[in-house]
């Protein structure tokens, strides 16, 4: 009898255990369920969290490219609401603003010039566009490779680009001859940019050039520039006050770069893309002056600047030296500059423009490696 207690009490003990065991069991299960759960529900969790970190990061880029797109149609509206009152006041009094007046501070000889102003010899006199393309071009025998950068230009606009621009060429050469040939080239072929204004021809008055018989005459005298050196800062100067008052931006090019594909809607696309419209100029080119973007705002400040110093350095020195001046502090390098300065002085890779031919340049005196970067 006893030992029948012990073993029922044994048997009790045993089914409490058991049922302890799978209490505990059950316990454990739950809870291992519930802090499954509560992983997933915070994995979960920083899903949404990193998922609106990106949206908000996309609205914040959106946002940004939609603030400087209305900033550009504020300042094209006010652009084309200038050229319209231009046109309103020379209807009324016949008379033009004349963005010119400011070489008659640097040149003397201008002085008693009266109104300066290029011979216009094609154009509708176009403005109120976005960009300008400026391309000055000179007599270099039988080499002229500008009838290919024009087609390399217009033939990579779409029409909506096109009639948001104009291309302006400036014959820097007194040469009637050559005058003449540019004229008979653009009239036969490029008909519907030149109806549409899109295409512009002038000429640079010969009384412009002061006298430049302190240029260098021999490569002994080497602290002087050469005189197609200094005349080229002066064809600049004169292309970028003509090109001030028809865009918003203004792009520096030679007559013997090409453009690449899709080159203006890269341009427009980059510049919609910079968070700040406080760069001072943008490179589209490596190649010296060629492919330099600048605000038309700007110009002026750009051509006094040249002008104190178009005897002494090339123009794309120049461009160096003023950045250096506006830019820089008197102890820092260069180099620490340019580094400093990215948001300012930006540059675009890879290059938009490309020399024509191996070993050509926009002077027949020098030479310059076509290979761009």
């Amino acid at each position: 009898m006893r030992a029948k207690r012990v073993n029922l009490l044994i048997a009790l003990v045993a089914v409490m255990l058991f049922s302890f065991s799978c209490f505990c069991i059950s316990k454990m299960t739950q809870t291992s369920n519930q802090l499954f759960s509560c992983r997933n529900r915070i994995l979960e969790f920083k899903e949404n969290i990193l998922h609106l970190k990106n949206q908000t990061k996309r609205n914040h880029q959106q946002l940004i490219k939609v603030l400087n797109r209305m900033k550009y149609d504020v300042k094209k509206n006010l652009s084309v609401n200038l050229a319209e009152k231009t046109v309103s006041t020379l209807d009324e009094n016949k008379t033009v603003s004349n963005t010119f007046e400011v070489l008659k501070f640097f040149f003397p000889h201008l002085r008693k010039a009266g109104r300066l102003y290029p011979d216009v010899i094609i154009g509708k006199e176009k403005t109120g566009v976005s960009l300008a393309l400026g391309i000055s071009t000179v007599r270099r025998g039988s080499h002229s490779h500008l009838k290919q950068v024009l087609t390399s230009l217009v033939s990579r606009m779409t029409l909506a680009e096109e009639k948001d621009s104009v291309v302006i060429v400036s014959v820097a050469d007194s040469n009637e001859d050559y005058l003449t040939s540019v004229v008979d080239m653009i009239t036969k072929k490029f008909k519907r940019q030149l109806k549409s204004g899109s295409l512009e021809v002038i000429s640079i008055p010969a009384f412009f050039y002061p006298d430049m018989s302190h240029a260098r005459q021999s490569t002994e005298d080497s602290q002087k520039l050469d005189s197609w050196q200094i005349k080229q800062v002066l064809d600049f100067c004169f292309l970028m006050l003509y090109a001030q008052p028809k865009a918003m931006y203004y792009l520096q090019l030679e007559d013997d770069v090409i453009a690449k594909n899709m080159y203006f809607t890269k341009i427009t696309d980059f510049i919609h893309n910079i968070s700040s419209n406080n760069w001072f100029y943008i490179e589209f080119s490596i190649l010296g002056f060629v492919g330099k973007l600048f605000k038309s705002e700007d110009l002026t400040d750009f051509v006094r600047f040249f002008l104190m110093f178009y005897k002494d350095k090339p123009i794309d020195l120049l461009l160096g030296d003023i950045f250096r001046v506006k830019k820089c502090s008197p102890e820092e390098t260069l180099e620490k500059c340019t580094e400093r300065n990215k948001q300012i002085r930006i540059q675009y890779k890879p290059s938009l423009f490309q020399h024509v031919g191996e070993l050509w340049s926009s002077f027949p005196i020098t030479e310059q490696n076509s290979i761009t970067k």
